[in-house]
This record gives structure tokens, sequence and C-alpha cells, in this order.
């Protein structure tokens, strides 16, 4: 067989959509146009279309002279027993070592490409326009069993967060839009008025046409612990500017930085506005707010954290630079006044509010009261999303090292950056997700409607439209449960104080708020 190794511009494109459904939902296979940054995933795809497809099936489901790779596979599942099984190769078996066909890059794609494969998980589409029909199933799982109840499925395509109230309404904010209130029976209100803007323009790069990218967005909201007391709503957004700054001046664009208000509602209005924390403009930058992050999380110490995603400029982004907001897990007090227990107060040239540093794209930010541990989700790039313990002061590695890969197939080695570092001195997930299924936001569940799953991580994925259930005991990761799948893009996963939960959905129909049921 034929090594191929070189790249492809024009490429026919096969993206793998996951049908609605429950569990072992059919993959289909549809032409759209590949996203040139993902060049190194398409040549793992025709890697194994030319070379091993007629072995094990152009959709692993195997053929005459090989095995499926689907189901158990004999010699292992990990990544690194798959790179194994193709560079060595069994001869017993009929399966020759292709080490000294394919180089060390092109196995470990080829292996990525195979795992990915197996979970469902495709990378020409972010499955915004995927089927989506919540229906009346009851989902089995191994605690409990639960049907989807639909309680609003007209909100604007790009919800981000849910914050349910005392009295059984939900607060959502609409990326683009604004803050609503969602009523007991399911009606949506007006747009709730003096609310930091929230503006409409989305744009796609030609290089990543699956994704939206925008400036000026809002992100996460969420009840002060003691709002029953005091009534303050904290909104977390993207403040966008124009001519605000050097960079913003040079290149005649807008620039955002996310921002931490709070505020309280009187009727449909936002009143009493206060700034909990903000980045001086000269900060500014204009990254997309893909990436930006935009969750908010408090502990039961008058704290509140917050997360910020890679949106800096300069060297990786600034992620690693601590004088840069970016890529940072942050905390403050509750009035936005800085700790002074905060790992870099009181140190000159850096932010004071950092917590924790070496972030990506962080997705989920949830205060464990139980254990006293703050934890968090990102994305990595391909492959490599995590579940992360986020102690005070470390670094979480991104741009110097991931699990997963970059989009070409090479592996996250950072030291071209410039930037010195041991890897002794990055903290490694508790729970590494690859391949990705592009994790979103979680909850650390303690619902009496569901107490099989006390002190369990309820965790929403994106592109595979999956819930899962993961399992942590003392800071070891334990299972994994799939609880359902094909339920569309899940952006955020909340609890409500009558401990009922709630999967937010974006699609491009328009959202969604579901509800668990508990049955049987």
């Amino acid at each position: 067989m034929k090594k191929i190794g070189y790249l492809i511009s024009s490429i026919l494109v096969i993206s793998i959509l996951l049908s609605a459904g429950h569990a072992g939902a059919q993959v289909d296979k549809q032409p759209q146009e590949e996203a040139e940054a993902y060049s190194g995933i398409t040549e793992s795809r025709l890697m194994f279309e030319n070379n091993c497809a007629v072995c094990h099936g152009e959709n692993l489901e195997g053929a005459t002279q090989g095995t499926p790779l689907r189901g158990e596979l004999i010699h292992g599942e990990s990544m690194d027993e798959i790179i194994s099984s193709i560079s060595n190769g069994y001869e017993n078996g009929g399966m020759p070592s292709w080490r000294d066909i394919f180089d060390p890059v092109e196995i470990t794609g080829l292996a990525m490409y195979i795992l990915e494969t197996r979970n469902n998980v495709g990378y020409a589409t972010s499955n915004y326009d995927a089927p989506l029909e919540i229906s009346n199933e009851i989902f089995e799982t191994e605690h409990h069993n639960f049907r989807l109840e639909t309680i609003i499925k007209d909100l604007e395509p790009l919800p981000f967060s849910i914050a349910p109230l005392p009295d059984g309404r939900i607060l959502v904010t609409e990326k683009t839009h604004g803050v609503r209130v969602i009523d007991t029976y399911g009606e949506k209100s007006k747009l709730i008025e003096g609310t930091p803007t929230a503006y409409k323009d989305i744009y796609r790069l030609e290089s990543r046409i699956d994704i939206e990218r925008g400036m000026g967005w809002l992100f996460d909201i969420d009840l002060h612990p003691n709002y029953a007391e005091n009534g303050w709503i904290y909104l977390y957004h993207s403040d966008r500017c124009e001519n605000c700054n050097s960079i913003s001046l040079e290149q005649e664009r807008p620039v955002s930085m996310n921002r931490l208000v709070r505020g309280r509602l009187d009727g449909e209005k936002w009143v009493n506005q206060e700034t909990i924390w903000e980045a001086p403009k000269e900060d500014y930058f204009f990254a997309g707010d893909v990436g930006a992050g935009g969750r908010i999380a408090f502990d039961n110490r008058g704290h509140v954290f917050f997360s910020l995603g890679m949106k800096c400029g300069g060297v990786g982004g600034g992620i690693q630079d601590l004088a840069t907001p970016c890529g940072k897990i942050h905390r403050v007090k509750d009035d936005g006044d800085i700790p002074q227990d905060n790992p870099y107060y009181g140190h000159e040239g850096v932010y004071e509010s950092i917590f924790t540093y070496g972030h990506r794209s962080p997705q989920g930010l949830e205060f464990d009261i139980v254990n006293g541990e703050l934890w968090g989700s990102e994305h990595g790039p391909r492959g490599g999303d995590e579940i992360n313990r986020l102690l005070p002061g470390e670094n979480y590695g991104w741009p110097l090292y991931s699990l997963g890969l970059h989009y070409d197939g090479t592996r996250v080695n950072g030291r071209n950056l410039g930037i010195p570092f041991e890897l002794s001195d990055i903290q490694q997930p508790v729970v590494d997700l690859t391949p990705s299924p592009a994790v979103s936001s979680f909850i650390i569940s303690d619902s009496k409607q569901f107490p099989g799953w006390q002190g369990d991580f309820i965790v929403g994925s994106l592109k595979l439209r999956t819930l899962f259930r993961v399992k942590i005991e003392n800071n070891q990761f334990i299972e994994r449960e799939t609880l359902a799948e094909g339920v569309g893009r899940i952006r955020d996963v909340e609890q409500g104080f009558d401990g009922s939960l709630y999967l937010l959905i974006e699609h491009g129909a328009g959202g969604q708020i579901l509800k668990l049921i508990p049955t049987g």
C-alpha cells in the first residue's frame, strides 16, 4: 500500500453527525466543506481510507480481510495502545507493522482518527443543525432512569447560561441578545432592560467554518449564595469598545475583554449595576469570544471565581504571562476586592486576581462545597479535553503541553515558544477526555431527586451532544457513564433549588431548556 505523505488543500468532506436519540445512535455521513484548519485530521482520514479501510471497513465496521475496530479491542483501546498496535502490528493475526511506512506523527494522527471515529466525534461540523427532537423515551442508567421534559424551545440559537430562581423561574442569557426570564409555564419575558450590551454580529473564518465568532457577548449568569437576602445577580460578559486602545486604533477594529458585573432585577429591569472586575482597556484585544471562557462560581467564604480563556495577544496568547488576564481562573471577593491570600497578591506587574493559569478554553467552573475544592472543565485541541482540580497558583499547561494534538497532527510541545518550563511543574488533568467530546458545563450533584448521583459530576458536551456522569473519588477518576446521547449541544447544566436538573441546549432552529424527570 502506498503511503500518503502530503496534505490536500481542496477535499471532499465527510462529516460525522450524531442522529438524535438514545444510546446507540447511528452515524450519518453528509458532505460538507472541510475546514482548512483541520488539515491534519483530513490527512489522517485519507490515510485510513487508503491503507486501512480495505481490512477494517471505512467506518471501522470490519471487512473480509480484517476485524472491526468498534466494540472491545483485543490489544487495548487507549491512545498509546492503538499507537502500539499500528506501529508494531501482529504478525500472527495478519496485521502488518506500519512503523517503517508512516512516521510517528502520522501514526499518532491515525490512532487519534480511529479513537474519534469509534466515539462518533467528527470535526467537520459542530452539530448546530443536527436533528433535534426530544421524545418521551426513558433513558436507563446505572442508578436512575429519567426522561427529558422540554421547558421552552424557542430561545435564540446561541444561549449560554441558565440560573434557576428560588420561585421556579429561570434566568437565561442569550449570547448575542441579552437576558430573559422564563416563567413557571415556560413563557419567556422580553429582554431585560439595562443589562450590558450584547452585540449580534457573528462571523466565521474561512479556515474554521464550523465555529461562530464575535465580540461583545453575554456569558454566565448566577445568583449570589445569599441571593434571598441581598438580591444580587452576577453577570459575566464581554465588554466591547472601539478606538479605546492602541491595537484598536491601529487595526481600526473593535476590541473586547471579559468583565464581571452584578445587579438586581426590578420587574423586567436590571438595576443597581456594580462592576466587580474588569481589565484595563489597554489589555482589550480582538480575539473572538468563542475561546473566551465565561463561567463564574462562588465558594462558601465570600469569593467569586471566573474563567478567562485564550483572548490576549503576545507569545502563546499571553496565557503563560501573569501580566495578562487571559488563560486564567481569577478569584476576587464578592464585592470585587482582591483577597490577600490570592497566590499573587502583592506582586508587582501581574494580575493579583489570578488564581490559576495555563488554561486554553475554559468551559465549566464549579466549587465543591463539601470538599472545599474548585473544579473546571476546558477544551483541548484535537483531543485533550480536561476536567481539572484547580489549585491556587498552579500551571495547567497551555500552550506548553496537552494530552491532545494540534490540528495538524503534531504533539503539543511549547518549547519553541521560548517559555522555559518543566513538565513536572504542570498539573495533569484528573479526567482526560480524549477524543474530545467538546466538554461544556457541569455540576457537582447533591440533588435529592437523583440520590445515586450524590457528589458525581454531571457533565455536558457540545459536539458529541451527550450528557455524562463522571465519578471522582479522592481526586482520582473512577468511571464515566453516558446518561443520554443525541440531546443536542449542551451548553449549560444547572441544578435548581428543589433539586431539579436542567440542560440548556443550543441549536440552529432555536435554543431549548430541558428538565430531567426521574422515573421508576
